[in-house]
């Protein structure tokens, strides 16, 4: 009978270590992020949705469900930002009846100064070479999509 992969077994020092390497990307890119959103006179949580609206417009169930928390939570976001004229609402082109968040120019140009003022990753990036950077794109790719749902993929 073949032997089955333990699910208590220690993970070996390289896998601990690159864990580690990216828990310390995650919190720079947090820090980062949250500082650029301030920037913009925004919460954390305010320029995450309106970067996800940069990318497509999209109801308020399936922005909950991409911010992990209550539709309620995202409607008083969603009040927020339209308030100041990043995001509107209208009509889901598929189902009239459904109401879909999606970004305004001015959003979309907020958008665009939040993921450009990140600048944590582009020296090191600069620094590998065109074929490194596509390696590493590539592994981080596959470590996303066996890792997650259709739901969190990356941008979403």
């Amino acid at each position: 009978m073949p032997a089955t992969p333990h699910p208590t077994r220690r993970p070996d020092d390289l896998s601990l270590e690159v864990v580690d390497l990216i828990g310390a990307i995650v919190a720079r890119y947090h820090e980062e992020f949250e500082e650029a959103a301030a920037g913009h006179a925004l919460t954390g949580a305010q320029a995450k949705l309106l970067t996800l609206l940069s990318l497509d417009p999209l109801p308020m169930r399936k922005l909950a469900r991409k911010l992990r928390c209550e539709p309620s939570n995202v409607t008083g976001i969603v009040d927020r930002l339209e308030s100041r004229g990043l995001v509107e609402r209208r009509p889901d082109p598929a189902d009239r009846r459904i109401k879909v968040a999606a970004v305004t120019d001015e959003g979309r140009r907020v958008a665009r100064g939040l993921r450009d003022s990140l600048r944590f990753a582009r020296a090191p990036l600069a620094a590998l070479t065109e074929e490194e950077r596509l390696a590493l794109r590539d592994l981080l790719r596959r470590m996303v999509e066996s890792g997650t749902g259709p739901e969190e993929t990356p941008g979403g």
